[in-house]
């Protein structure tokens, strides 16, 4: 129920800004770790980038495709995901329960402008990279996928399965 909650609360602030511009791949360096504004999700939490135990490299491409599409980590282990758009077209990955991305790609179709500074997404500009720290906190089946309208409904959508 938590989760429900937090997922309201995001999808009001991101209504209430008419300024969000998607695709700003720049604000993913500028955030900086808070373990204050850490909040945990079904899916885990934000890493402590101190605290990355390896790095997996990701890439996007204009196949609609993240390769690798499947990933498997360890309960309590912090991953630094190093996410490379290989296409000519903007590209995020989000990580999340497949039925939260699924809503959320829903929401997209609707405003395909908002832009998001989540910890669990980047957004990634043609030739450009990002990266995503996090800590898998829960075992389970998890997914991360491109929500830009159109790339989800395309395939563009990986799986992270937690030991």
């Amino acid at each position: 129920m938590k989760h429900l909650g937090y997922i309201a609360a995001m999808a009001a602030a991101l209504l209430a800004s008419a300024a969000f511009a998607h695709g700003d791949d720049h604000h993913a360096a500028q955030r900086q770790y808070d373990p204050a504004r850490v909040e945990a999700t079904p899916f885990g939490q934000e890493g402590d980038p101190k605290k990355v135990t390896r790095t997996i490299r990701v890439e996007m491409n204009d196949r609609m495709r993240f390769v690798p599409d499947s990933i498997t980590v360890r309960k309590g282990e912090t991953v630094r995901f190093a996410v490379a758009n290989k296409g000519a077209v903007l590209h995020e990955m989000v990580l999340g329960t497949a039925e939260d991305l699924a809503k959320h790609a829903e929401h997209m179709k609707k405003f395909p402008g908002m832009e998001h500074d989540e910890p669990s997404m980047v957004h990634v500009k043609p030739g450009a990279r990002g990266e995503i720290v996090w800590q898998f906190t829960q075992p389970g089946n998890f997914s991360f996928a491109c929500l830009i309208p159109g790339h989800y409904e395309a395939g563009m959508v990986g799986k992270v399965v937690v030991k």
